[in-house]
């Protein structure tokens, strides 16, 4: 063999009782899992550790990130082995010349502008193309919806017509067919909002007939949470197509303590047949760009008429009733309190020194906006750690960091979420058991993403696996330092390969596409 993992303790991806046993590699995939009695060209003391499948990160903003950091230590360092990009309905592909240069804009403030990226490709198929010359971790990649409703209707806020849903369906089935594993959307975003809900379940249709599933940021975490969830559950019966609700949570102080609420929907849901999984992370503070919180009529006709508008004086003034006193589209129905807005990360150099301040009022906001040119990306403190709790508890819930890695202080999710949840709550708390929570972060992502030889150490399987300390494992990453890197994760392996070995990254880059099964 390859190597041999000789002791440690088996948590294999189930949900079952861990067991000590030695785990043997060859060619890239798990040969033996018991006594191994024979030799190997290595041998790894896992004595005192414990080794599991690779994490699996259901929620990720890695976009470019995998392009332009090989080293990727943000997440290779956390134990994960795989991430789901193409997320909230924005991403780079499908795309033409046009949208291109206007999603760069659009979402710097998740990515940057991707300077130093060479953008060869225009289809699903030629991204993923791009990530298979080798990148740090395995990607598997959704449709963005409103990525292919930019490129088909454009700004509008209106239907689409019969041409262009049709020319939609034909870009998502292309996507699909390349080896995307789903689509997703931001309903909160410009220009997917647009979307009505007939439109929405159209392109379901077509996912669901490759196989694959729907990951919807819905229209509301906030005011009107529970009908944004509704909303998505009907949608997707309506389509035949699996769901999985993505950063699944009920924020604001509207929704304080009332997740419980949330599972009773989705048992109901679940008892009458719907095939549904959700993701979160383990924090209370969200992250996105400032420019997402203004109503979606700010938005129309894309980021230049936005900034337009702010200009003008009385527009901007009908923003700041929409903001302060109705409570926007973008901002989930809540009337906002700009004292929960934090700036994590601006576009322009210059203004570096608003990083970690908190916004004082809408002026202050507008100025930021207009000097950032849309690119600001902010913390926003407004979840609840009892609804996170509950959450996770969930037997339909998996891990997603939704970890935007650009910015002078990102959220720490992006670089603390895997051992965050084995360290915070299964040692310290006891929220889940190491076992039920190992299975939450790898089987049962891999089972949704249809990966047969995923998420299991099982002989036969692939050898991305992570070994940890589960007496130290812990995330070092915080609202301050968000950047600190984990510690108690001495080893992670991508197809039998260390990325991770003693505690430091490798120069290896095993990290490939992984790509849909196609039609069921």
């Amino acid at each position: 063999m390859d190597l041999v993992v000789r002791g440690a303790r088996v948590v294999d991806g189930s949900g079952g009782p861990s067991y000590q046993a030695d785990v043997g590699v060859e060619g890239g995939r798990i040969v033996e899992v018991g006594p191994i009695r024979g030799g190997a060209r290595r041998t790894l003391d896992g004595r005192g550790l414990a080794v599991a499948p690779g994490f699996i990160d259901m929620h990720a903003h890695s976009d470019l990130a995998l392009l332009t950091d090989p080293a990727h230590e943000a997440k290779a360092a956390q134990g994960v082995t795989l991430e789901v990009l193409g997320q909230d309905g924005l991403s780079y592909a499908p795309a033409d010349e046009r949208t291109l240069d206007t999603l760069r804009t659009l979402i710097a403030g998740w990515n940057g502008d991707g300077a130093g990226v060479t953008f060869d490709w225009r289809t699903v198929g030629g991204y993923l193309d791009r990530l298979d010359r080798g990148v740090a971790v395995n990607a598997a990649y959704l449709v963005p919806q409103g990525t292919v409703r930019m490129a088909v209707v454009g700004w509008e806020d209106r239907p689409a017509t019969p041409e262009e849903l049709r020319r939609m369906k034909q870009l998502v089935a292309e996507g699909m067919a390349q080896g995307a594993v789903g689509m997703s959307s931001g309903l909160t975003y410009t220009p997917g909002m647009y979307a009505p809900d007939a439109e929405l379940t159209e392109l379901c249709r077509v996912v669901a007939g490759h196989g694959g599933y729907y990951c919807p940021h819905h229209r509301s975490y906030g005011a009107g949470a529970l009908r944004a969830y509704r909303e998505m559950i009907e949608l997707t019966r309506a389509a035949g197509c699996p769901l999985h609700l993505a950063h699944a949570t009920m924020n604001f102080d509207v929704n304080a303590g009332r997740a419980g609420d949330l599972l009773d929907l989705l048992d109901e849901a679940l008892a009458g047949g719907a095939d549904i999984t959700l993701d979160s992370y383990p924090y209370t503070a969200g992250c996105t760009t400032l420019a997402a919180l203004l109503p979606g009529w700010a938005a129309v006709g894309g980021p230049e008429a936005t900034l337009a508008r702010l200009r003008d004086e009385p527009t901007a003034e009908r923003i700041r009733h929409a903001l302060e006193v109705t409570g926007s589209d973008g901002s989930h129905g809540v009337p906002m309190d700009w004292a929960t807005i934090e700036v994590s990360g601006t576009a322009e150099p210059a203004l570096a020194d608003r990083v970690g301040t908190r916004l004082a009022d809408w002026p202050a906001a507008r100025a930021l906006l207009l000097a950032d040119r849309l690119g600001t990306t902010i913390l926003q403190h407004v979840g609840d750690e009892r609804n996170v709790r509950t959450v996770m508890r969930h037997r339909t819930h998996t891990g997603g960091s939704d970890g935007i890695l650009h910015g002078a202080k990102p959220h720490p999710r992006a670089y603390g979420t895997f051992p965050r949840y084995l360290g915070r709550y299964v040692r310290e708390l006891g929220v889940l058991s190491l076992e039920e929570c190992v299975a939450h972060l790898t089987g049962r992502p891999a089972a949704r993403l249809r990966l047969p030889d995923r998420g299991l150490i099982r002989p036969g399987h692939r050898a991305d696996l992570v070994l940890f300390d589960p007496a130290t494992v812990a995330s070092g990453a915080g609202y301050e330092e968000p950047r600190t890197p984990p510690t108690g994760i001495p080893h992670v392996l991508i197809d039998g390969r260390f990325v991770i070995e003693d505690g430091r990254r490798t120069d290896v880059l095993a990290g490939r596409s992984v790509r849909s099964t196609g039609r069921r």
